[in-house]
């Protein structure tokens, strides 16, 4: 009786390894312009659900997350215990914004983050106002208000594992998300 029981879903999985498939017909399907999803996005604040998604001469898609991410750049970075936009920061929200801008349609999340140092507390409130000077950034370029949610992760999710200048560098970022 042990026998059946083990022999039978062997069985079926043995007949299920040696099915082949029929290519003919999978090149008979007109692919189109379709886009292929290659994947997600593995960005330094997290996996962003739509990024990756190419088109089928393998450039990112109009209006994906990995579009705005190589044609405006998803992340800026801030300078310990600040809070203030840089000149270069300042140049990569102005290429978001035109980007959000021609993309009307869709929502973005500002991710704030800080450095391992400081309380958990403290580094919340630090990446709260990291993301809304970002906000805050992108509405004074003619970004709508109601297209940006803003939260902060603090130092829970860091960009790069380590104790020291680098990684601490890394880590004290903004992040705009494509919803």
């Amino acid at each position: 009786m042990r026998a059946r029981f083990i022999l039978t879903p062997l069985m079926v999985l043995t007949l299920a390894a040696c099915s082949s498939t029929d290519d003919e017909s999978v090149d008979a399907m007109d692919m189109g312009s379709a886009p292929v999803a290659q994947g997600t996005y593995e960005g330094e604040g997290g996996e962003y659900g739509t990024a990756g998604v190419e088109g089928v001469d393998g450039a990112a898609l109009q209006g994906s997350a990995q579009d705005f991410a190589v044609n405006a750049g998803d992340r800026i970075f801030f300078a310990y215990d600040s809070y203030d936009l840089t000149p270069e920061a300042r140049g990569t929200l102005d290429r978001q914004a035109q980007w959000l801008n021609q993309n009307s349609g869709l929502n973005v999340t500002v991710e704030g983050h800080a450095d391992e140092r400081g309380t958990r507390e403290y580094n919340i409130a630090l990446g709260e106002r990291r993301a809304n000077a970002v906000k805050n950034y992108l509405i004074s370029q003619g970004v709508s208000a109601g297209r940006l949610n803003v939260i902060s992760y603090g130092k829970e999710r860091p960009a790069v594992v380590g104790d020291g200048p680098g990684s601490w560098a890394q880590n004290r970022r903004s992040v705009t998300v494509v919803q």
